[in-house]
């Protein structure tokens, strides 16, 4: 395990942020590196890829075999807001729309800094506003995301209810980046163990999504949101990542304000560790259980039983 960890962890930190240092960061090659990486994380086997677009967002539905009727999941790909799209996130996607039993709407939202926020949660909220339009129901939608897309799936979520839009049946949350004014301790008691991330590279990317004082916004930073009234949440997180505190004060907040939550903290593993799905039984297994929380959520009772 350890000599395949700092395999993985040499390729995918020498690749993602090899351009970030103490004084810029290049998003241009960071976004072109990060597709490098992702030509060596296979799609899952078996699942119809739908190119479309929603809102005039480029977009694709990942379709399993034997999909559930009706059911969907909504996922927000992570980037820190700067990068990402159905090329980065198709892999991690597809693996959770096999192993949920259910079709996957993976659309591209607007990037930083190009289109800072709020644009991103604007995209996200008429996408699923789109899905309800559609004459999905609500109830029959579950929204996921990894990273920042974590954090946009809470905006989202928060958006929603201060709107009074229907909510969705659940929503997962893998290694969420909920507090960009990085005020967590985790980002002083994991920065040793991190393989990924070290602590002074984060304002850099936050500075390109937002300005210094949005920082605590509850849109930017959803662990100082109120968090009533929200549907259960799942969340995966790394033991090593400097980011364990988000998910660790959201989901003491969601169960303070009366909420259902089931966090999951995975010993030893690194930032969204579930994209390795061909490399560790570890991200097997997330990858397994976030499918049967998807399932149990949207009451899914055939899902496809091979898995990756």
């Amino acid at each position: 395990m350890a000599s395949l960890r700092a395999k993985l962890v040499r390729m995918t930190t020498g690749l993602y942020f090899k351009t970030i240092d103490a004084q810029r960061t290049n998003v241009q090659s960071m976004r072109r590196r990060w597709h490098m990486l992702a030509r060596v994380l296979p799609v899952a086997r078996g699942i119809a890829r739908a190119p479309t677009t929603v809102r005039g967002l480029p977009a694709e539905w990942l379709t399993p075999r034997n999909a559930a009727d009706r059911k969907l999941l909504l996922y927000l790909h992570g980037g820190a807001y700067v990068m990402g799209d159905c090329g980065t996130h198709r892999q991690i996607a597809s693996h959770i729309a096999r192993a949920a039993g259910v079709r996957v709407l993976l659309p591209e939202y607007r990037l930083a800094p190009e289109h800072p926020f709020p644009a991103a949660v604007d995209d996200a909220v008429a996408i699923y506003r789109h899905l309800l339009a559609e004459g999905h129901a609500a109830a029959d939608i579950v929204v996921a995301g990894d990273s920042a897309g974590g954090g946009l799936t809470m905006a989202t979520l928060t958006s929603l209810r201060d709107e009074g839009a229907a909510l969705p049946a659940a929503a997962c949350l893998l290694s969420p980046w909920l507090d960009l004014a990085g005020t967590g301790e985790s980002m002083r008691t994991r920065a040793p163990h991190d393989p990924w991330f070290k602590p002074e590279y984060l304002p850099l990317i936050a500075s390109y999504y937002c300005a210094e004082a949005e920082l605590k916004n509850p849109l930017v930073s959803p662990v100082y949101a109120d968090l009533r009234g929200l549907p259960p949440l799942y969340i995966q997180v790394g033991e090593d990542e400097i980011l364990l505190s988000d998910a660790t004060r959201v989901a003491d907040k969601v169960r303070a304000a009366g909420g259902e939550v089931e966090l999951e903290i995975w010993p030893d593993m690194w930032h969204v560790f579930q994209a390795f799905v061909h490399q560790m039984p570890e991200s097997r297994r997330a990858i397994r259980k976030i499918g049967a929380y998807v399932r149990t959520a949207l009451d899914v009772r055939s899902p496809e039983s091979s898995q990756s």
